[in-house]
């Protein structure tokens, strides 16, 4: 996709903002502007997207008390002293280039390797032999077995053919495309001639450099939000569940989250009620974000994780981490809500976001709500993108 200007998307910017009350003093770690970042190893995005990207470089530069300079040019900014909202999680050497050696450097994540960043990383392979990049880590995979749903991360057919046998056991497989996200490049097979027919289809070349990730599929199925962020000195944890909608195309996608957010760490939602599912799946994502800070080089300043529980083809409920969003993604109008209420308001403890995306013409949203985007996206058609916010003064 062709990345338009940033004076085209700020015709975009959302007609609604709450000036913060409480302004952080960016000088606290030498920063003086906040950016925008397209990374050369990001993947696409689409133009809602990008808006939206702006729209939370934005609001964390009105948090931190500095400027936004829209989108960053080696030509004409300076990396020092510059706060980064990268498109994608950054690897080691793209951080290095930009100076970034702090989580308070960003709003996202630094990985040692590009496939760190994808959902590949979340399950194990076939065998200690298999097929596999540089750096895979069987540490990682053994360290969340708990955490996760039953599956394999393949990066050869031979491999992927074993891992559907392994788990057609349990009934029909979901097969992931790990750079894929809201829901796009995933499948569902029931027997392994379907397996076949899709391997025939997918590009050997793609399959031996990203992979491919096979689960049990779940029906019935709730995906839960799990995450912490940090700006500065402030942070926020939270958990929620999302929503999927229909698209322009008749796909079943990414609809946005709901959100219960505390302030402070993760241990703050240690003390916060939560159905017995809930709470299985923030231990499960504390588990996959421990697990994580094992890679060397990698440091994180979000923290989200989507943990799916359903019922998998032999009628059992299952619950595990589908997949880490360290990037700023679909959850990060709702977070950055969240965080500028607790800056505004000290007497706040628990603040209820909810972040939307709605395809089609809807003309009519929630009273108060922010609006982000409302337009046709070249690519994506009509839609329109909210955040809303409601505050609580004491814990529930």
């Amino acid at each position: 996709m062709d990345r338009p200007t940033f004076p085209h998307l700020l015709q975009h910017r959302s007609r609604q903002t709450r000036p913060s009350a409480v302004r952080e003093i960016a000088r606290e770690h030498g920063i003086g502007a906040v950016a925008c970042l397209f990374p050369h190893l990001g993947a696409p995005m689409y133009t809602h997207e990008k808006v939206t990207l702006s729209v939370v470089a934005e609001s964390i530069a009105r948090l931190k008390g500095c400027r936004f300079v829209g989108e960053y040019g080696p030509k004409t900014h300076v990396a020092a002293g510059l706060f980064f909202v990268p498109s994608d999680t950054l690897v080691v050497e793209e951080a290095r280039d930009l100076g970034i050696q702090s989580p308070h450097q960003l709003y996202g994540a630094v990985v040692p390797y590009s496939f760190v960043k994808t959902k590949a990383i979340t399950h194990p392979l076939v065998a200690k032999h298999a097929a596999r990049p540089r750096g895979w880590s069987f540490a990682f995979g053994d360290g969340v077995r708990d955490a996760v749903l039953p599956g394999y991360t393949a990066f050869g057919a031979d491999d992927a053919r074993l891992a559907a046998k392994r788990l057609l056991a349990l009934g029909p497989v979901r097969v992931k495309e790990p750079l894929g996200d809201g829901g796009h490049g995933q499948t569902v097979i029931t027997n392994i001639d379907e397996l076949e027919a899709y391997l025939e289809k997918f590009p050997t070349d793609k399959l031996a450099s990203h992979g491919l990730s096979l689960e049990v599929n779940l029906r019935q199925v709730v995906t839960r939000s799990v995450g912490c962020t940090m700006i500065g000195d402030r942070s926020i944890a939270y958990h929620g569940t999302q929503r999927s909608v229909t698209n322009n195309h008749g796909l079943r996608v990414y609809g946005g989250s709901h959100l219960i957010c505390a302030r402070g760490g993760w241990s703050v939602l240690d003390n916060l009620p939560m159905e017995t599912e809930a709470r299985l799946a923030v231990d499960q994502a504390r588990i996959y974000d421990r697990n994580a800070t094992r890679y060397r080089g990698f440091l994180a300043s979000r923290r989200n994780y989507d943990v799916g529980q359903g019922i998998d083809g032999t009628g059992q409920w299952r619950s595990g981490v589908f997949e880490a969003s360290w990037r700023s993604g679909g959850a990060s109008t709702a977070e950055l809500a969240a965080l500028t209420a607790f800056a505004d308001d000290s007497s706040l403890h628990v603040v209820e976001t909810a972040s939307v995306k709605h395809y089609g013409k809807l003309r009519r949203t929630p009273a108060g709500a922010t609006i982000h985007f409302d337009d046709e996206d070249p690519e994506e058609g009509p839609l329109i993108r909210y955040t809303t916010a409601a505050c609580t003064a004491e814990p529930t």
